[in-house]
């Protein structure tokens, strides 16, 4: 569905289209498979991923992810249908719940919103082309009952910034048969002590802000052993070392190498470069795409 290793990046909505537009052409070029986006204040999700189609030939795309309370189902449904319609096997559309602080009063218990939201799009009455293959799903899952239902209800999970000891634990969880495209975070500096150091950076705001997300760090305990002291500083280095893969290109080969070897089907990097906003990160990626035949 989404090949071997694909892309992760916040950049997009920092940079006018033209620049977009040549970045994911790059990426495509050099052999990725999915170019994975997130959506926040930018460009909304289903427009972002028209354009991306519109500007590659072969490169899977897929909001990671569409927010549930950004649109309603029926509308969601609509996007889906035609994107999938107009590039066969092309896009593939990942949804979540987002955050509650960013909800307000419409937030709902995870699991019941999203349950409704599948079957309120699956009921969608639409009018529109049929595509070839009915379109595919993945959820962006955590814990075992969003993961169970990713299972159930879609192609699969998207987990985001969760370290390998996740990805084990979400495989014998949802079965062998699941998509587990995992997002993974990563550092290409060969200085190790740089690398620590743009690492802890890239992971300082997520943890002095875990309230917000609260499930992400309750799983990264349960399956790691860490504690809350392991947050101080802006993260000890065995809990840095754990969310990203910091080094050489070596390095983060191996990384790559312990996620498949723990249960995913794919792996997206997420380049994190020391920038004070989220930057393409196409000199990573060039070196990186290596990698893509671990």
């Amino acid at each position: 569905m989404f090949g071997r290793l694909g892309v992760w990046t916040w950049a997009f909505d920092e940079n006018p289209w033209p620049v977009v537009r040549d970045a994911v052409t790059e990426i495509e070029e050099l052999g990725y498979g999915t170019v994975w986006f997130g959506e926040g204040a930018g460009r909304d999700a289903p427009t972002q991923a028209g354009l991306l189609l519109s500007a590659t030939s072969r490169l899977v795309v897929a909001p990671g992810i569409a927010n549930i309370y950004r649109r309603p189902a029926a509308a969601m449904a609509q996007a889906e249908r035609t994107l999938s319609e107009a590039y066969p096997g092309r896009f593939v559309l990942g949804l979540g719940v987002g955050a509650k602080a960013m909800t307000g009063d419409r937030w709902r218990p995870p699991i019941g919103a999203m349950t409704d939201y599948l079957t309120a799009m699956d009921e969608a009455r639409l009018t529109g082309p049929a595509p070839a293959a009915p379109p595919r799903r993945v959820l962006a899952a955590l814990g075992p009952r969003m993961l169970r239902l990713a299972a159930d209800r879609t192609a699969g999970a998207h987990p985001y910034l969760l370290p390998v000891e996740h990805t084990a634990y979400a495989r014998e969880l949802m079965g062998p048969d699941a998509v587990l495209a995992v997002h993974q975070s990563v550092v290409l500096e060969p200085d190790r002590t740089r690398a620590r150091e743009l690492a802890r950076s890239s992971v300082a705001g997520w943890l002095a802000h875990s309230d917000m997300v609260p499930s992400r760090w309750r799983m990264v305990r349960e399956v790691t052993g860490f504690t809350d002291e392991d947050r101080d500083g802006g993260g000890s280095d065995r809990l840095v070392d754990a969310m990203v893969a910091a080094g050489d290109v070596d390095t983060i080969a191996r990384r790559v190498a312990d996620q498949f070897a723990a249960g995913a089907n794919h792996v997206c990097l997420g380049v994190a470069t020391g920038s004070p906003t989220p930057a393409l990160g196409l000199r990573e990626l060039r070196e990186l795409a290596g990698i893509s035949a671990v």
